[in-house]
């Protein structure tokens, strides 16, 4: 009678045990239906153009460790999730990122770190890396983007939705491609206003705040015109004071990707709309290249660890349940 008390005291129990866990598990099944998507695994990429000989240093540069899967961003990865209609090679492909997991409700972070002392992203900002990785359906991670060279880094994000994939959260090549127009798309207004270092955190939190209505319309069962999107667009520059530094071409220019945002899959997640909302927390004050302090990039490396610790002494603990009853 005791043993079978027992028994079910164990049964019980592990049932707890199990639903606690299965808290996550649900969680990102739902994020794998609506598009949105956030990593179990950290990854440094390398772009296919950079030679072997260079890695030990980027890595250095990018504060990884053994902890981090290694993978090689190509052409043909540039080709599946950003254009399809380029002649981009894989001696191009230069830029190298590394991603790792934040805290749930973190959203997405950047970091560009200088290279032997040089910032070779040369064009693109954090604030547009995070926003555009975003808009793909990434979320709740930080990414650190370096080059050993000069270039523009409009092809990095290939490397960031390469890692995605590898760890079983394909991400929909529509919505990566229209974020990476978007990115085309914001680069004139950043460029004339180089001299504002707030004008690239203000703009996207601008265009975010933008998606997010755009979503939130769409999920109520509203399509909206262009001149809606429009009308949106320029109030949310103004709440964020820099309508008058925003052309109407560079308006016109963000509100044709917009527009295509409206017709892409992840403007009808839900999950988009909170998450979204984060992000602009984290760009709408930030200025240059630094958006995660160190500490806090070594903090998302941790949760990793913890997250794996914890799951090696539950599977220790199921085995010593079956133990009892073998």
């Amino acid at each position: 009678m005791m043993f079978k008390s027992l028994r079910r005291f164990t049964y019980s129990l592990l049932a707890i045990l199990l639903a606690s866990l299965s808290v996550p598990l649900l969680a990102k099944a739902d994020g794998q239906s609506t598009t949105t998507h956030t990593l179990n695994n950290s990854y440094v990429v390398y772009g296919a153009g950079v030679a072997s000989e260079h890695y030990a240093d980027l890595d250095n540069v990018l504060g990884t460790d053994s902890n981090f899967k290694k993978l090689t961003s190509t052409a043909s990865d540039y080709r599946k999730y950003i254009s399809d209609s380029t002649n981009t090679t894989d001696a191009a492909m230069i830029s190298s990122v590394a991603i790792a997991p934040g805290d749930p409700g973190s959203g997405v972070k950047v970091n560009i770190k200088d290279y032997n002392g040089s910032n070779n992203i040369t064009t693109v900002t954090a604030q547009q890396y995070a926003l555009v990785a975003q808009m793909a359906g990434v979320t709740d991670v930080t990414i650190v983007v370096t080059a050993n060279r000069p270039v523009s880094g409009e092809a990095a994000l290939t490397g960031v939705y390469k890692a995605f994939a590898a760890d079983g959260a394909t991400l929909n090549t529509t919505n990566t491609a229209t974020a990476n127009q978007m990115l085309d798309a914001t680069q004139d207004a950043i460029n004339a206003n180089s001299d504002d270092k707030t004008y690239p955190g203000k703009l996207m939190a601008a265009v975010g705040d933008t998606t997010k209505q755009i979503a939130q319309e769409k999920q109520d069962g509203n399509s909206l015109t262009t001149d809606q999107i429009a009308k949106l667009l320029e109030e949310a520059l103004a709440k964020r004071g820099i309508s008058e530094q925003t052309t109407t071409n560079q308006v016109n220019n963000i509100v044709n990707v917009l527009v295509n945002f409206q017709n892409s899959p992840i403007s009808s997640s839900s999950k988009y709309v909170s998450n979204v909302g984060n992000t602009i927390n984290n760009v709408k004050n930030s200025t240059g290249n630094l958006m995660n302090k160190a500490k806090d990039w070594a903090s998302s490396i941790d949760t990793k660890k913890a997250s794996e610790t914890a799951q090696n002494w539950f599977q220790k603990l199921i085995a010593w349940i079956q133990s009892l009853f073998s």
